[in-house]
């Protein structure tokens, strides 16, 4: 497999370039490219398998690249190698995209490549992540389902159910998804700072669609698509202080 490294920092492209050569033996790495033009020529004459990439460079964003490339152009994967915050590995996380965060430690480097080998990125994945870095929110996700990759709108989702480990995605469109991914993999990346919360250790609920909150018989929520969730009694005063309630 080739493979071409594009970091501006030459001390980082040659930790990665060791760490490959030892960790990663049947990659060749064809060239080495400080900046996103020089990356992008290298591309074009190296036609490479794979390019690792950094985000902050000087001049241009790492996140630009496939916008050098015409779609039928670009058969590269990307994995991303990147210093960047928490919430902007959620977005990475739930983009499909693959990444290293640095300092880059040598198992997650062999687990990336396998997981390369395994499965074809698509572009469409880097313009879903362009999108959730540049948002407040997380606004779309894709997970896999089978050997297909759903894209969804946060927004559209009305609950989640856990099914040990896969999770049953229902919209408000009416679609019910089963992916392959637990619970526990969504609570990470929607729950923080994106209005979903989860009510009980199987149910995860986007409260923008919550109309009623039941207290008795243990308690459940009724959303607007007449769905009726389990809640746990412990998530039922976080809930009350979240809505925003009325009183006479």
């Amino acid at each position: 497999m080739k493979a071409i490294i594009i970091d501006d920092e030459k001390r980082a492209r040659v930790t990665l370039k060791l760490l490959l050569n030892e960790y990663c033996p049947d990659i060749e790495i064809v060239a080495e490219c400080e900046n996103l033009p020089t990356g992008v020529k290298a591309i074009r004459k190296h036609n490479p398998d794979l390019v690792l990439l950094d985000i902050e460079m000087p001049g241009h964003s790492g996140l630009e690249l496939l916008d050098f490339f015409d779609e039928d152009d670009v058969r590269f994967s990307i994995i991303f190698t990147t210093a960047y915050n928490e919430y902007a590995i959620q977005a990475f996380k739930f983009s499909a995209i693959d990444y290293l965060l640095k300092p880059i430690n040598p198992d997650q480097l062999v687990a990336a490549i396998k997981r390369l080998q395994k499965q074809h990125q698509k572009n469409v994945n880097l313009k879903i992540l362009k999108e959730n870095i540049n948002q407040k929110t997380i606004g779309k996700i894709a997970v896999p389902s089978g050997n297909s990759l759903i894209f969804l709108e946060t927004s559209k989702i009305l609950y989640i159910k856990g099914e040990g480990s896969y999770s049953e995605v229902h919209c408000v469109t009416g679609a019910k998804n089963l992916v392959s991914r637990n619970l526990k993999n969504f609570e990470d990346i929607l729950c923080p700072n994106n209005g979903f919360l989860r009510v009980h250790k199987s149910y995860i609920v986007n409260l923008e669609n919550v109309v009623a909150l039941n207290k008795s018989d243990g308690g459940s929520l009724e959303l607007n698509s007449g769905d009726q969730i389990p809640v746990s009694s412990d998530k039922i005063q976080y809930i009350l202080d979240e809505i925003q309630i009325i009183k006479r």
